[in-house]
């Protein structure tokens, strides 16, 4: 039996989950489960602070501080979480940091990464921070071209009206967005897009991603979860009527599915590069046969794949991390 860690949740606030469908929750209580000690804090009360003494005397060094509480967790709708009181501490004394804040995946994300890299090694970041940084869902996939639908990524307005003109249906996203926000599908007649591009561009310096519509998404925009870059379950996300989203943020609803032959043949592709970047707990989307996002920084996925199917895939992340540390 691994010995008891402590382990610091960065993550958004706690008392606003749903308990039944939030992935951090399940690793929360499979970690308390297993005789570990949970901490959690936000973002906001991170602190980076240069010259403290080192406790070795070998001069000065930069610490990492956090204001959080000691945690309990618990399913019980309403009152799923009990709180220590406030206080400070050195990240750099944890054994573990859970990295679970939702995107955007703007400047502060990008911030905390750099900040959590001064408690490497010894502390444990899953997953790895400058691997998270220069991963975004919508960029790492770019790397795998052959497993992708056609795909462009630009500020371009004539690449943008070329890849129009080859493909007609076509998906427009934001690179740093989350549970499908300002995401839209461009039909052939559609009139909008040169409305849509001015007020992007008017208000962003970020580039847009466009891929060609896939219409397999009517049968589900299918999340798969890896670990160490293992494919350990998977659940469909099936659209709404009328909605060409499948984010469950939007609408989509979850239904019970299997890994076919082409969601392993993608896995085993992405799978060894994921795990040598430091990537414990990935979450890929695949429409019919593409591989259309990697997402890294707050993947889901965990409960419903549990419901469906009885996998606790929390249990082979903290397995994993506790290898990596006893290793």
């Amino acid at each position: 039996m691994a010995r008891p860690l402590k382990v610091a949740v960065q993550m958004d606030p706690i008392d606003s989950i749903n308990i039944d469908a939030d992935s951090t929750f399940a690793l929360m209580l499979e970690a308390q489960a297993r005789g570990h000690t949970l901490w959690h804090y936000e973002v906001r009360h991170m602190a980076l602070k240069e010259g403290v003494s080192r406790p070795d005397g070998g001069g000065r060094e930069e610490r990492l501080f956090a204001r959080g509480h000691a945690v309990q967790v618990v399913r019980r709708q309403g009152a799923h979480y009990q709180f220590g009181p406030m206080e400070t501490r050195d990240l750099g004394t944890m054994d573990v940091v859970l990295m679970r804040q939702d995107p955007p995946f703007d400047m502060a994300y990008i911030t905390a990464t750099h900040m959590l890299e001064h408690i490497q090694p010894g502390t444990l970041v899953v997953n790895e921070p400058a691997s998270v940084r220069n991963a975004p869902e919508k960029i790492l996939v770019t790397h795998f071209p052959d497993l992708m639908p056609p795909t462009l990524i630009t500020w371009d307005l004539e690449a943008i009206r070329s890849f129009r003109l080859e493909h007609q249906d076509i998906i427009v996203k934001p690179l740093f967005g989350n549970g499908g926000a300002g995401v839209f599908r461009i039909r052939p007649d559609d009139e909008n897009l040169a409305a849509l591009l001015e007020m992007h561009f008017a208000r962003s310096r970020e580039p847009l991603m466009f891929q060609r519509y896939e219409p397999a998404v009517r049968q589900g925009d299918k999340r798969i979860i890896l670990v160490d870059g293992e494919p350990m379950g998977a659940v469909n996300r099936v659209p709404a009527e009328g909605e060409a989203r499948s984010n469950m943020h939007v609408g989509g609803r979850a239904v019970k599915s299997a890994l076919t032959a082409r969601d392993r043949e993608i896995c085993a592709a992405i799978g060894p590069t994921l795990r040598a970047q430091g990537l414990v707990f990935v979450g890929i989307d695949v429409i019919g046969d593409y591989l259309t996002e990697i997402n890294v920084t707050s993947p889901t996925g965990l409960q419903e794949i549990a419901r469906f199917d009885g996998v606790h895939i929390e249990k082979a992340i903290w397995d994993r991390i506790e290898a990596r540390i006893g290793g």
